[in-house]
């Protein structure tokens, strides 16, 4: 039989031993955005699911996970990634001492939350992403690379090459294992030939949409297409465009409409000839002759009229030529 001190000792040690364990599997922050297939220890996570300290979370090819810890920091996880939340301190005033995670491999947006930046670790393969209250994107490809691309506030890549401060929006550095890191520099459409991927950073190209982004725009890399056609594909030069010299098809009439002859219908003959019997008449007076609706009187004063011009131009023409008319000028000519 126990003595009653032994009793006591072995109840205290079984609720300590117990509450390690509520510790041990107490939530430290959940999925808020969930799409095709995104699993954790327990198998594929869904909207709201918990997540817990050291639990690996894995996304497809496609899958796409956004959680949020319980300080209010926000780690979205793109496709093909693979993450562990290796350290979780947390100090109960919705602030953590000490986060920690390990990314292997894929794309990542991570956001801070409320606590101190010191607070903050990001390990990857090439070296440690440091905090400084900011937002960032990053990528990890299989040989280990790392790009880091600020988005607010400021960071820091250290590795075996030294150190990199990102203090500027859209500056970005390039890291590899081996310990080679590019100087920060302005992000641009370049940075997915550097990577070999057009599938790198996918929330910044488009090819991925987050539920919130926080409004950190795309740092001009939102055009997937032309990411695709112009940095990791050969360019095809641009085709000529048609011309009124080039029409679209062989055969093709380039002429506007208007200048396209006119084809009269069979109930409406003669239509297609007003145009030109308008411009007929401006030029010829006979067409006034055949006007019915002139008074008699107006049309014999204007017949006259007429005579009387050709006859006067006859008589400039005769005196012109010595008086032999159209005769001797004709045979003058000849």
């Amino acid at each position: 039989m126990l003595a009653p001190y032994r009793v006591g000792v072995v109840a205290f040690g079984l609720l300590v031993v117990g509450a390690g364990q509520l510790k041990a599997v107490e939530s430290i922050g959940k999925a808020v955005e969930i799409k095709t297939a995104v699993t954790g220890e327990r198998g594929d996570l869904s909207i709201n699911d918990p997540v817990f300290q050291d639990e690996r979370i894995r996304t497809s090819k496609s899958g796409l996970g956004q959680f949020i810890f319980r300080d209010g920091t926000k780690l979205a996880v793109g496709w093909g990634s693979s993450v562990v939340v290796d350290k979780f301190v947390f100090d109960g005033s919705n602030s953590v001492k000490k986060l920690t995670i390990k990314a292997a491999k894929g794309t990542f947006r991570w956001v801070s939350g409320k606590s101190n930046h010191t607070a903050y670790e990001i390990l990857t393969p090439a070296g440690t992403i440091g905090v400084r209250g900011t937002a960032f994107d990053f990528y990890i490809a299989g040989d280990g690379t790392t790009a880091v691309v600020l988005l607010g506030g400021a960071a820091s890549f250290c590795g075996a090459g030294g150190c990199r401060q990102l203090t500027r929006r859209c500056d970005y550095v390039v890291a590899k294992r081996s310990g080679a890191v590019t100087d920060a520099r302005r992000v641009d459409r370049g940075i997915f030939k550097a990577l070999g991927n057009a599938r790198a950073l996918p929330f910044l190209s488009g090819n991925q949409k987050l539920a919130a982004s926080g409004g950190y725009g795309g740092c001009g890399l939102a055009r997937a297409d032309d990411i695709q056609r112009d940095d990791i594909m050969p360019r095809v030069p641009n085709q000529v465009r048609p011309t009124r010299e080039t029409p679209d098809k062989p055969g093709k009439d380039p002429r506007p409409n208007d200048d396209k002859p006119h084809h009269h219908r069979d109930d409406d003959p003669g239509k297609h000839h007003d145009h030109h019997d308008r411009e007929h008449d401006h030029h010829d007076h006979r067409g006034d002759h055949d006007k019915p609706d002139k008074p008699d009187g107006d049309r014999d004063k204007h017949d006259r009229g007429h005579r009387d011009r050709d006859k006067n131009d006859r008589q400039y023409r005769d005196d012109r030529h010595g008086g032999h008319g159209h005769k001797g000028h004709d045979d003058k000519s000849r």
